[in-house]
This record gives C-alpha cells, sequence and structure tokens, in this order.
C-alpha cells in the first residue's frame, strides 16, 4: 500500500490482507467531513481498496501496470465522524481485465456503501 502515496494523505491503513481480498481502515479525521465522512472520502477508499485486492495476488509481476477503469457504488447510510472499514475482494480476473466487489463497513458493522470495480491490469 505504500505505493498509493493518496492513500496516506487519506490516513488509510491496512487492516488484513490474503490473496485477492484487503480490508482497509479508514480512521475519521476533520479533512474527510466535518461531523460526517463525505462521499468522495468514501469513493476513494472504495478505489484504493479495490486497487490493492487487484495487486494482492503472487502472480503479478513487479513489472506490472494498472489503473481503474470505473466504478459504480452505491451509498447505503449517512456515515457520521466514525471509522470505516472497506473489504474488496477480486470477483473475476480476466486477460488484463480484473472485477472486484467492495463492501464498506462503520464501527458497528453497518455496511454503509457497496461498490464494483472494474481494473485494467496488466501482469
Amino acid at each position: 500500500m505504500e505505493e498509493f502515496r493518496f492513500s496516506q494523505h487519506l490516513g488509510v491503513e491496512l487492516a488484513s490482507m490474503e490473496t485477492d481480498r484487503v480490508t482497509l481502515r479508514l480512521p475519521y479525521g476533520e479533512h474527510l467531513g466535518i461531523d460526517r465522512v463525505g462521499g468522495g472520502a468514501i469513493s476513494a477508499l472504495v478505489d484504493v481498496a479495490a486497487s490493492c485486492a487487484f495487486w494482492s495476488n503472487d502472480a503479478i509481476g513487479a513489472d506490472a501496470r494498472g489503473a481503474t477503469i470505473g466504478f459504480s457504488i452505491n451509498f447505503l447510510r449517512l456515515v457520521t465522524a466514525e471509522d470505516l472499514w472497506a473489504t474488496a475482494t477480486v470477483r473475476r480476473r480476466g486477460g488484463s481485465v480484473c472485477v472486484g466487489d467492495v463492501s464498506v463497513r462503520n464501527k458497528g458493522g453497518d455496511e454503509v456503501a457497496i461498490a464494483t470495480v472494474t481494473y485494467k491490469l496488466s501482469a
């Protein structure tokens, strides 16, 4: 995750990682929104989590390059000033296009957003 400098700016932390699946934590800070977390911050967390999941496979070489093609996100509930966890899972790896799902939850375990992410990865 150290390659994702934007995630460092947001304060994103790696909570767990296994092949094709990661969980990231986004600690709340006022830079994410006063008394709540803005949709842009949640969207950024989704993108970072999905990117990490797509790269979390031993078959991906050091010379690989990748970029998000697009994603669809649904916000399910308002997020007050609290930490968030995003779990990203690779649904399918194609020749160079990957698809994954991301679930974002609050401290109480309530799902606050869900997303499907498409990513181009040249291994």
